[in-house]
């Protein structure tokens, strides 16, 4: 990924350096523990963290991969800015095609987790497809169905940038790709919304079953959004994803399904392809939604109220992990930006998705930096209980 190594600077100089440079460089937060360094950058529109690292014999710059953007050219292009900006001394890089044709995004289409939170959707009809891969299916669908919204979610985002450079050669303008989450993101959507849910070939995940997209909180967040008649549907090469999505289907008190098994779309990717010649066996699973749900509220406000730094709070916040029934709460790192000011890097909410974020108090107030966390109840949770212990 990109970065570049650099002679050694102490933490006072980088700072003066970038205190002459307010409109890029927000500001520089000194890890506590560890010698390291943020830096708030904002470039291209875009706002997000930069990390130095640093000892006696070298420093490497680099992105923060909690707040980084999509595009891998923006990233390139604002670690080599700052380092011109901050006089580093190169020692080796890879940022060097910095002068070449950036890769063509359809930006348009590239919809960030924040927007669905007052999202309006230009077409009738809604559909997603849960980690599309290569994009084949999806693409097809979209071309197949010009009158539906198609949204893509994956969580690997050289597969949405590929999608993204897809939608613009084949003139597409029914699909929005997230870069994201699925588990998480369908907490954003309203009920009743979508008319079908496409989970093609999930991982497996044999040896961390907790990590399957496929559960029954997924299930029913899925029911939920689709609309009365809508379709869920799951096809696997996996027989043991199979019979365990089948079990979870199940466990529902009133179901509608379909299986299917060896049956031919009329599109594949190459990795079911591959596995058409190897002659294993693939699954599907389709479960029909029957009743419409009620509206869901997930306006939740992660407000802290009044909360503003002291001097107390690094040494009373506990460092490990706090447990509770539903959710978690982790201060993991601990910043200072300048004497007034305290960065925390934390992780909380759902133990199966957890949210990342960095929260700033100053003598102003309090805030997530540089957006709010998902509005789930397992975030919302833990927002509270963290102001509890910051309060503490």
């Amino acid at each position: 990924m990109p970065h570049v190594k650099t002679k050694p600077i102490s933490s006072h100089e980088l700072e003066t350096r970038a205190s002459k440079y307010p409109d890029i460089i927000e500001f520089v937060a000194h890890s506590i523990n560890y010698n390291e360094l943020l830096i708030s950058v904002n470039y291209e529109n875009e706002k997000f963290l930069l990390i130095y690292k640093y000892d006696d014999s070298e420093g490497l710059l680099k992105f923060e991969k909690i707040t980084r953007p999509l595009k891998l050219a923006t990233l390139k292009e604002a670690i080599g800015r700052v380092s011109k900006l901050l006089e580093l001394e190169i020692v080796s890089s890879n940022i060097e095609n910095l002068n070449k044709k950036p890769p063509l995004f359809a930006s348009k289409y590239y919809k960030k987790i924040e927007d669905f939170k007052e999202v309006h959707f230009d077409f009738d009809k809604v559909a997603i497809e849960v980690g599309f891969g290569s994009g084949r299916h999806i693409l097809y669908q979209a071309a197949q169905n010009p009158d539906i919204l198609y949204i893509g979610i994956e969580i690997h985002t050289p597969s949405a940038q590929q999608l993204l450079k897809q939608i613009e050669i084949q003139n597409l303008n029914n699909i929005w790709a997230v870069n994201y989450d699925a588990r998480l993101f369908l907490e954003m959507l309203p009920s009743n919304i979508a008319k079908q849910i496409f989970v093609h070939f999930p991982v497996p995940w044999d040896k961390k079953p907790n990590r399957r997209v496929i559960s029954v909180d997924f299930v029913s967040e899925a029911m939920r959004v689709l609309d009365m008649g809508g379709t869920l549907e799951l096809r696997t090469d996996s027989d043991l994803y199979y019979r365990y999505s089948l079990e979870v289907f199940s466990s529902f008190e009133k179901i509608k399904m379909q299986i299917q098994k060896n049956f031919a779309l009329p599109i594949i990717s190459k990795y079911e392809a591959r596995w058409n010649k190897q002659e294993k066996d693939i699954y599907d699973i389709t479960m029909v939604c029957n009743e419409k749900s009620q509206k869901f509220d997930n306006n939740f406000l992660f407000s802290f109220d009044k909360m503003s730094y002291n001097i107390s709070m690094a040494e009373n916040l506990p460092r490990e992990s706090n447990i509770y029934k539903s959710f978690f709460v982790h201060f993991e790192r601990f910043y200072m930006i300048g004497k007034e000011s305290m960065m925390i890097r934390c992780a909380f909410g759902d133990f199966a998705r957890p949210e990342h974020k960095y929260i700033i108090l100053n003598k102003e107030g309090c805030y997530y930096y540089h957006s709010e966390p998902i509005g789930s109840r397992a975030n919302f949770d833990a927002h509270n209980t963290i102001k509890e212990l910051l309060n503490a």
